[in-house]
């Protein structure tokens, strides 16, 4: 029997996020009815060993985002795709609230609220300004479990190949479609990222983004700072020699935020870009 919801991982070098999401996701209600692929990119052995047989593993040639997306999609059976990155967390009902959501046939697909796991002030403040922005825009980013009907998902042709706001693009397709929805529940995410690069200092980057894709201004260019080293797991610390961009930012907060971390139960202590073309036109 063809299972109704395929949840897709993409993973770059990030066998250990991976293993703790892919225990979390066996621990939902639900999960009989759903597959789980892992498109992976970087350490194989260690990426096998996270998965365990626990997933549907996938090594496509491609290591960005888009590219390891689009071939988990292209081997999903499921009439819903999940996409999930490999370090967060679906809320204990998020099979029945997506469910819920698509039983109204005008709802396309959507997203859930976010919320980063670690408590420290400056992400709990960097969650809130992102609530505000993704509520009055209804564009969700990769980290809140984008999920979509899997017809509507290859109409739009899937995730362009785009190496810098893949999911940004899609949401804003994808909303002009039918209903893109909020799920108000929360889903965890790490804030490893912005911990070890400086929270602010990584949100002003963000913002920076936001504002040059939004004039239609290049952002591919800056897609390897922002992913880090191929052969380093996510969220690798920006070096101390800083250009471009970097100058604008403000100073890096890594070691004071990083000392105020707790351990949290399920994660321990454009050319213009939008030309791209699509995966299915």
């Amino acid at each position: 029997m063809a299972p109704w919801l395929s949840i897709v991982i993409p993973a770059r070098n990030d066998a250990e996020a991976l293993a703790r999401t892919l225990d979390h996701l066996q621990r939902l209600p639900g999960m009989h009815g759903a597959e789980v692929i892992v498109a992976a990119a970087g350490d194989p052995a260690g990426t096998a060993r996270a998965v365990a047989g626990r997933a549907r593993l996938l090594q496509p040639d491609g290591s960005t985002r888009a590219e390891l997306m689009n071939t988990g999609a292209d081997d999903a059976r499921g009439e819903v795709l999940l996409f999930l990155h490999a370090d967060s967390f679906p809320p204990a009902d998020a099979l029945a609230l997506i469910t819920r959501t698509l039983a109204d046939p005008r709802a396309v697909g959507g997203a859930f609220e976010h919320r980063f796991a670690e408590p420290v002030w400056s992400l709990r403040a960097i969650t809130w300004i992102n609530r505000v922005r993704y509520r009055l825009t209804r564009n969700y980013y990769g980290d809140q479990g984008q999920f979509v009907r899997a017809p509507v998902f290859r109409a739009l042709g899937g995730y362009r190949t785009l190496r810098l706001m893949e999911d940004l693009d899609f949401a804003q397709r994808l909303k002009r479609r039918g209903r893109s929805v909020l799920i108000r529940t929360p889903l965890i995410t790490s804030g490893r990222r912005f911990l070890a690069r400086g929270p602010w200092r990584t949100f002003f980057f963000i913002v920076w983004l936001l504002a040059r894709w939004t004039l239609h201004l290049d952002t591919e260019r800056y897609a390897e700072k922002w992913r880090g080293p191929a052969n380093r797991p996510p969220g690798t610390p920006w070096s101390d020699k800083t250009n471009g961009a970097d100058t604008l930012l403000s100073p890096d907060l890594t070691s004071r935020e990083l000392s105020e971390a707790g351990p949290h139960p399920d994660q321990p202590t454009h050319a213009p870009t939008r030309s791209r073309g699509t995966r299915y036109k």
